[in-house]
């Protein structure tokens, strides 16, 4: 009876000793990265929190760079394209609670207070639209959305693959699933996994070595937060809402990836998902890449090319 209470013990708490470690040396990183966690925006107040909102170039149009799920640096992660662009345009990369150097708020994540929250920083930052959206992945369907409320601020909508309300029909979200994922970037486990912190934006070869280890360092504190995992539990109502906006009159160019890297869907599926959606809308053209999800990293050459030709077409 006294080896097999003790074999329990060890089993359980061998386990426990190694996630407190992983969590102290994770707090120990953390405050060494501090420095490397400065904003790169503008931080204005929102429903009571702190939003980032970076801005760059002089342009007459801004253009709005939306980011995907979980993208833990959306400021970082769209610079290989819209540092083609902020010659000619004005830039801002508003960051959604939860993501980059915004706070964590614990807010709703239904799309009118997403929506709302966006405008706001905008407005705040000193930005007015109209706004030329540029939505990738999941961002899709604030974009959308935006456009179906407010038609006068929407002067287009430049699709970097981004979802569109069919996408989310048939997908299973596990919130036990997102909640374990949540719990492991909280006590620093993806500290362990080799790789993991090298995102597309820094595959993309874009970013200085001091960009990287600032991506790498908000990274480490803005990996599955809160915000991220409720914004995905809500992901299937905000796509039915969209829905049954139907697709906003106003110009799109949708840029679709092959399917890899993020989407979840065969090359196959995701571009049949995507054409619908275009054939479905008003005034939508559809420019298929042989790249993965994040294309503003892939190919941000040829995106920047095809933008011009669009918004001065």
């Amino acid at each position: 009876m006294r080896k097999a209470a003790k074999i329990a013990l060890a089993a359980v708490g061998a386990p426990v000793l190694l996630l407190l470690l992983c969590f102290v040396n994770h707090q120990i990183r953390l405050a060494q990265e501090d420095g490397l966690f400065t904003p790169l925006g503008t931080m204005v107040e929102v429903d009571g929190h702190q939003m980032s909102v970076y801005t760059q170039g002089a342009g007459a149009q801004a253009l709005v760079f939306l980011s995907g799920s979980g993208t833990s640096s959306p400021i970082l992660d769209f610079k290989a394209l819209y540092s083609l662009l902020s010659g000619d345009y004005t830039i801002a990369v508003p960051e959604r609670f939860g993501y980059g150097f915004s706070d964590v708020a614990g807010l709703p994540r239904d799309l009118d207070t997403v929506l709302e929250q966006t405008r706001a920083a905008l407005e705040k930052a000193g930005l007015a639209p109209p706004y030329v959206l540029c939505p990738h992945s999941m961002s899709g369907l604030e974009a959308l959305y935006w456009a179906q409320q407010y038609p006068e601020e929407v002067r287009a909508i430049i699709g970097l693959d981004m979802s569109v309300p069919a996408a989310y029909d048939g997908m299973a979200i596990s919130a036990p699933l997102l909640r374990l994922l949540q719990f492991g970037g909280a006590v620093g486990l993806t500290r362990f996994i080799p790789g993991l912190s090298d995102s597309a934006a820094i595959q993309s070869g874009a970013l200085s070595r001091e960009e990287e280890a600032v991506c790498r360092a908000v990274f480490y504190r803005r990996t599955m937060t809160g915000d991220m995992v409720n914004e995905a539990l809500c992901a299937k109502e905000n796509a039915g809402r969209v829905a049954r906006g139907g697709a906003p009159d106003v110009p799109i160019l949708m840029f679709c990836s092959d399917g890899s890297g993020g989407t979840g869907f065969s090359k196959e599926d995701w571009r049949a998902v995507q054409s619908a959606f275009a054939n479905s809308a008003p005034s939508a053209d559809i420019l298929y890449l042989d790249c993965g999800h994040y294309v503003h990293d892939c190919e941000p050459q040829r995106l920047a090319a095809e933008i011009n030709n669009f918004l001065n077409g």
